[in-house]
């Protein structure tokens, strides 16, 4: 069999995967989006403060039961990123996003948005916050975070602009329907 056909055949199985995995990705990044708006729909602000932070795996955290027992068992080896916060009289465990999880300062109080054991945002840092040193080398994940995030922000501006572009051309049909409502 000549190589060539073999090189062929491997690069159309590649291209076809790729194909596969990039429409999957779409779907999974509007599942996502969707999910962000329900939980910025019923976050709450919360004042707390913060007394650890740190990424644990999910079984380490010590969550909520009911949080470990929906929780797919391929997903409880995963580390997420955990805060031990302290909200009124009591001491929780809390998850934070990935975006906000590096803003959030040790032994600090913070106003924050929080939908369920899920923190989305901070509004508001009050007491000591730590200077950020710029010769201080991030880790790999923070710098992996923080593009993602970066691309997160893109990716929302760019959806916010695709709205606006059809709602614009709604508009110039409806009024071009109008107009000729009002010539006939």
């Amino acid at each position: 069999m000549n190589p060539w056909i073999i090189v062929g055949i491997v690069l159309a199985v590649i291209a076809i995967g790729m194909i596969v995995l990039y429409v999957f990705g779409q779907k999974m990044q509007k599942k996502q989006m969707a999910q962000r708006e329900q939980m910025a729909e019923a976050a709450q602000p919360v004042t707390m403060l913060i007394i650890d932070k740190k990424f644990m795996k999910m079984k380490e955290a010590k969550l909520p039961k009911i949080v470990m027992e929906q929780t797919p068992k391929r997903y409880q080896n995963a580390k997420i990123p955990v805060v031990k916060a302290k909200v009124g009289p009591q001491i929780l465990t809390l998850i934070a996003d990935d975006a906000i999880f590096d803003d959030l300062p040790t032994k600090g109080e913070v106003k924050a948005m929080v939908s369920g054991i899920y923190i989305i945002s901070v509004k508001n840092v009050r007491g000591k916050i730590a200077p950020a040193d710029e010769k201080k080398k991030s880790s790999w994940g923070a710098k992996l975070r923080k593009k993602q995030n970066e691309y997160q922000k893109l990716m929302v501006e760019e959806e916010k602009t695709k709205e606006e572009e059809k709602a614009a051309k709604a508009r110039a049909k409806a009024q071009k329907e109008a107009a000729k409502k009002i010539t006939k």
